[in-house]
């Protein structure tokens, strides 16, 4: 079973940032935008980095000694390019050591605008035994996540853990990831969730296209 963490849902700063990117008065700024995904992220990373697992070490100061904990192991993070990059970013800043994975994947479509996801390339990390990090802003009808997570997770690969993080998703979205990810021990953390998603698969209310907010309009 997925288990599904709302972090909107409690009185943060976040909700801050995630009210800017949704707002199109403020959302036109692109690099505010970006900025505001990985402050997000950053603000994720810190929530799931509760969850991790952590040893006890001594670290020398110049005048003694002092038992910390710190992480067990690195996590291995990865996105779904482009729109993730400014999202991974923030998760990068604080698992500064993690290794990483990436993945090509992009909606086509056809005359009469219906589209599928196709993935033309993965570049990953081993994940094997280890906690994956999946992260993407917009998890509308939740199936290019699923596909590229099974397509990452080939050749039997099995990690300890799979967290995976959206902004905003739909409700729609959540309900196919806790059905078809199932198999896995995983997390899904997201900031909002919003109710609707319309034919063409866009979240409403949402915030438009995350790609496009971040890097401009694709032809």
């Amino acid at each position: 079973m997925v288990k599904v963490i709302e972090l909107g849902a409690n009185n943060t700063i976040l909700n801050n940032y995630i009210a800017e990117i949704r707002n199109v008065e403020v959302q036109g700024d692109r690099m505010r935008f970006r900025k505001n995904m990985e402050r997000i992220g950053e603000l994720m990373a810190y929530e799931i980095s509760k969850t991790l697992d952590y040893e006890k070490v001594t670290v020398t100061t110049p005048l003694g000694e002092k038992e910390t904990n710190i992480l067990v192991e690195q996590p291995v993070l990865a996105t779904i390019m482009r729109a993730g990059l400014p999202l991974h970013q923030g998760f990068l800043n604080i698992f500064d050591k993690a290794d990483n994975a990436f993945i090509a994947a992009y909606r086509k479509y056809d005359k009469n605008e219906d589209f599928e996801i196709r993935i033309e390339y993965y570049s990953s990390a081993n994940i094997d035994g280890r906690v994956l990090m999946l992260v993407d802003p917009m998890l509308a009808t939740g199936s290019s996540l699923v596909q590229c997570l099974d397509g990452l997770l080939h050749d039997d690969m099995k990690p300890k853990k799979v967290h995976l993080a959206a902004v905003i998703a739909s409700s729609e979205g959540v309900d196919y990831v806790r059905k078809k990810l199932s198999k896995y021990n995983a997390t899904l953390w997201v900031g909002d969730i919003d109710d609707e998603l319309t034919a063409k698969a866009y979240i409403v209310p949402g915030l438009g296209d995350a790609g496009d907010l971040a890097y401009g309009e694709k032809e």
